[in-house]
C-alpha cells in the first residue's frame, strides 16, 4: 500500500455524495470506492429514504457503480461514517484491503471487527462529517434509528 495516498482528498468524494444525498431528502452518508494508485472506481450515497430500499447504504452504493472488479484487495472504501456490520460484512466478503472512514464518533459500526480480520481502518476523525450527521440525527432521530436498526 502506497504511503504517497491523501486521504482527506478521496474523503472529499464521499463528502460531496453525502451531501448529494441530504439534498435529495435523504440521510447524509457518502461512499467511494478507489484503487489503491488513487483512481476513482464508484462512488454512491445512502439512498434508503429516496428509493425506500434498505440495501442501499453509501458504501454498496458505491461498490455497485464500481462495476465489477478483478480484485478487491487493492481497492480502497471510502466512506463519511464507520461502515454498520452489513456494510462491513461488504468489505470483509469481497477482501477490500482499506477502509478509510471520515467518523466513527456518531457510529462505530464493525471497524473493530474488520481491523481484527485483518483489514487497515484509517479513522480521520473529520470534523465536516460528524457534523453533518449529527445535524441530520438531531432533526430526523426516528429514521436514523431506522438506518441503524434500533427501534
Amino acid at each position: 500500500m502506497s504511503t504517497s495516498i491523501d486521504y482527506h482528498a478521496l474523503l472529499q468524494t464521499a463528502i460531496a455524495e453525502a451531501r448529494q444525498g441530504l439534498a435529495e431528502g435523504g440521510i447524509p452518508i457518502g461512499a467511494a470506492l478507489y484503487h489503491q494508485d488513487g483512481r476513482l472506481l464508484g462512488c454512491g450515497h445512502n439512498r434508503r429514504v429516496q428509493e425506500g430500499d434498505p440495501s442501499v447504504h453509501g458504501e454498496t452504493d458505491a461498490f455497485r457503480k464500481a462495476g465489477r472488479q478483478r480484485r478487491y484487495r487493492d481497492t480502497i472504501m471510502v466512506t463519511t461514517l464507520a461502515p454498520c456490520w452489513y456494510c462491513s460484512g461488504l468489505v470483509r466478503q469481497f477482501n477490500i484491503g482499506t477502509v478509510v472512514v471520515g467518523e466513527s464518533v456518531t457510529f462505530q459500526g464493525g471497524i473493530d471487527w474488520l481491523r481484527e480480520s485483518g483489514v487497515e481502518v484509517v479513522d480521520l476523525h473529520d470534523q465536516e462529517c460528524i457534523d453533518l450527521l449529527g445535524g441530520y440525527i438531531r432533526a430526523n432521530p426516528e429514521v436514523w434509528n431506522e438506518d441503524i436498526g434500533e427501534d
